[in-house]
């Protein structure tokens, strides 16, 4: 990833940088690299415009959904202030968490150039009297891997390939030598973001499910956003992010969505709560707006003659799924009845079904 930043000239004092991301053509990362006046105030800028262009491997949206921010200030200036910032924006990256892939260092390279001989002198890490009476600067940023941009200012006519070999052969040195120190302070990302950073947890559903998630008129989304307090959104790709000032928040979030639109399978284990009493058995929650039916002979390991006798509304019951039937519904078995040997084995129906005469649908709502 390639960002040109452009620094802008104010009453003679670099005060801001604005960042354009050309690799994606999405803005993910901004820079702001500042020279306060108070630092360094004989700071002149001899040009209106500079450009400088370093890297960060910064993931794609669907693994890492953040835009990022980075303030960049400088006390004081007698070097490379970009280089600087490259360095320090790479360890606040990694202190921040961000999955940056590796550590990125740079340094600017100066020139003194005997035009008339051809001798040169290549400099590392050239300070400001160096920058203003010398032939180049050269900035080279990258990782112990190698280089990952390139930006250079020259005042000569051109520079011969051994400059170019001396150069870039001597900021590999030096440019080694920063990710060294860099590396005793911090040498890869932390294994989790800030606590000041909010939550974005994002995964992709299949997109036919996004109706379910969101539900008649909104319902189901606003309901969820209303009891974890977090912002979702889900695009037409199936691609949902869930954004929260905590953790927990986002977890909960994410566990309700996923629970939405999972198939349940038999043999799978739940924690339910009755909704429904019918006289053939009673109805149990086991995922948002997801039931099944525990038949009265599967309620407990004693024998039950009415359902109500052993359950009411808003009981809570440990279930077990015995069968996915040939229409989509699901029977259930409580662990009780499984633990008195009892089977998940659906009894011969002796009247009605689900869709009609009493025994009613399995979904709410339907």
């Amino acid at each position: 990833i390639y960002n040109t930043i452009n620094r802008l000239k104010k009453d003679g004092f670099i005060t801001k940088t604005s960042l354009k991301l050309t690799s994606s053509g999405k803005k993910k990362l901004d820079l702001y690299d500042e020279n306060k006046p108070y630092g360094k105030k004989d700071y002149v800028l001899e040009k209106n415009k500079e450009t400088i262009i370093f890297s960060f491997d910064i993931p794609e949206k669907e693994k890492f959904p953040y835009t990022l921010r980075l303030v960049s200030e400088v006390l004081s200036s007698n070097g490379s202030t970009s280089m600087a910032s490259t360095c320090g924006s790479s360890l606040a990256l990694m202190d921040a968490g961000v999955p940056t892939g590796a550590t990125i260092g740079g340094v600017a390279m100066g020139l003194v150039l005997d035009t008339e001989s051809g001798n040169f002198k290549v400099l590392t890490d050239i300070q400001g009297l160096e920058d203003g009476n010398g032939d180049m600067d050269f900035k080279v940023t990258g990782s112990r891997s190698g280089v990952t941009a390139l930006q250079m200012d020259v005042k000569t006519r051109g520079l011969t390939v051994d400059i170019l070999e001396k150069a870039i052969a001597q900021a590999k040195d030096g440019r080694l030598h920063i990710l060294s120190v860099m590396e005793t302070a911090l040498s890869a990302p932390r294994s989790e973001l800030s606590k000041y950073a909010p939550r974005i947890t994002s995964f992709t559903i299949d997109p036919d499910k996004i109706r379910t998630v969101i539900g008649s008129g909104g319902k189901t989304i606003n309901e969820i956003i209303a009891a974890t307090g977090v912002k979702i959104d889900i695009e037409d790709s199936g691609l949902v992010m869930i954004t929260s000032t905590d953790g927990e928040s986002a977890e909960r979030a994410e566990k309700w969505i996923k629970d939405l639109i999972r198939e349940v399978k038999a043999g799978e284990e739940f924690h339910g709560k009755v909704t429904r009493i019918m006289e053939f058995g009673a109805f149990v929650e086991i995922l948002p707006g997801k039931e099944g039916m525990v038949h009265v002979s599967k309620l407990s390991g004693d024998r039950v003659e009415n359902v109500s006798d052993a359950v009411k509304v808003g009981d809570e019951l440990d279930v077990v799924v015995s069968e996915i039937d040939f229409q989509g519904r699901i029977n259930l078995i409580t662990k009780a009845a499984l633990a008195a040997g009892k089977t998940g084995e659906r009894p011969p129906r002796t009247g009605g079904d689900r869709n009609g005469g009493g025994r009613g649908g399995f979904r709410r709502g339907r």
